[in-house]
């Protein structure tokens, strides 16, 4: 029987990170640490088909559209959200890779059950 390896600790914990993918992760991080901007990626990411038009985050805010547009401006430039403008509408969608990201720098990596 081969003994399988099982990587208990999230990779934060495992090694100090190289200084800049800790610059990396900072800016994500410092995108998701405020409470609009969290909501706002929650509602992205959880729309119907993916993406939300910017027409369909407003109403959820007691916040004018020019700081909504704030705050999706700091996700988009943290590379977290993607955007394309149609017609009058901008939409929005997540980007996985980098929303990914800050989930896999916590998470226990967990090994397949031995067999």
């Amino acid at each position: 029987m081969t003994a399988v390896t099982i990587q208990c600790c999230a990779p934060i914990a495992r090694e100090p990170l190289p200084e800049n993918e800790a610059a990396e992760l900072a800016v994500l991080l410092k995108a998701v640490a405020d409470p609009v901007r969290l909501r706002l990626l929650s509602m992205i990411g959880s729309h119907a088909g993916g993406e939300a038009c910017v027409c369909d985050l407003t109403d959820a805010f007691d916040l004018t559209a020019p700081t909504i547009s704030h705050h999706l401006k700091v996700l988009r430039t943290a590379g977290l959200i993607g955007s394309e403008r149609r017609g009058t509408w901008v939409y929005y969608w997540i980007i996985p890779s980098a929303v990914n990201r800050l989930g896999e720098l916590f998470a226990p990596l967990a090994a397949p059950a031995a067999v």
